[in-house]
């Protein structure tokens, strides 16, 4: 990682120019059996397409905000990213009604139509698959992603001192998502090549900083995992080894 990245965007960018075939985020739902693992490329293209799909259809501009309604999934990571990238707020677990546009979860569409702005819904169904049925009044994330460019560019340059990330009621910079996930990162001993596997929700800044920020900062990796509680104490033994895990959280 680059001593210069500011925002969780030129995170992403020093790690596609490092290595971008090693694996960055692993998930596992231990409800359904998925299992995911997204190298640096496929999820930076991930994030091309969600922030070109967030600035283009959806019109958001720098400094809107945007209520993050998901559980702690890689697609979770991605939007987070994709905000970083066109300059949106994100607000994990914020109120709609209060939003500029809101992305929400198969769980929460009803507490999400409270938003007057664009809505968007993902189904979090295994290999990002669509909604069986469209929900009224929303956007399907799996339908209207997958033809944006993959390519992204910002309309206007991210403030990196602006606003970024809200969380647990405490607002962050994208500069201070940066630096506190680089102290995070030196509390756990995390280094280049570490791999972090994480259980915590992405409703408070330990969760999104052990599952995502302080494994991207340092040049590291994380397996993310939902539904953890429903594993043995063996079974999460075996994939900690079979997944090479460094660091639990």
């Amino acid at each position: 990682m680059n001593a210069t990245d500011r925002t969780p965007a030129d995170l992403l960018r020093s790690a596609l120019a490092g290595d971008p075939g090693r694996p960055l985020v692993t998930f596992y739902d231990d409800a359904t059996g998925e299992r995911v693992e997204l190298s640096v490329a496929t999820f930076a293209n991930w994030v091309a397409k969600t922030a070109n799909l967030l600035q283009g259809d959806l019109g958001a501009e720098p400094g809107d905000r945007l209520a993050l309604l998901l559980p702690a999934h890689w697609q979770s990571a991605v939007w987070l990213l994709a905000c970083a990238s066109v300059g949106v707020v994100a607000e994990v677990g914020g109120d709609p009604a209060r939003a500029d546009l809101v992305v929400s979860g198969p769980d929460t569409l009803q507490e999400a139509a409270a938003c007057s702005g664009e809505r968007v819904a993902l189904a979090l169904r295994p290999l990002g698959g669509r909604f069986p049925q469209p929900p009224a009044g929303f956007a399907d994330y799996a339908v209207e992603v997958p033809g944006q460019g993959d390519r992204f560019a910002p309309f206007q340059p991210v403030d990196a001192d602006g606003p970024g990330l809200v969380v647990g009621g405490e607002e962050l910079s994208y500069a201070g998502i940066v630096e506190q996930a680089r102290e995070d990162a030196v509390e756990r001993g995390l280094g280049e090549g570490s791999r972090v596997l994480s259980s915590l929700g992405y409703d408070r800044w330990e969760g999104l900083s052990a599952g995502l920020y302080a494994a991207l900062a340092t040049g590291g990796s994380v397996v993310l995992c939902r539904n953890a509680d429903r594993l043995s104490a063996g079974a999460l033994a075996q994939r900690i080894e079979s997944e090479r895990v460094t660091h639990t959280a």
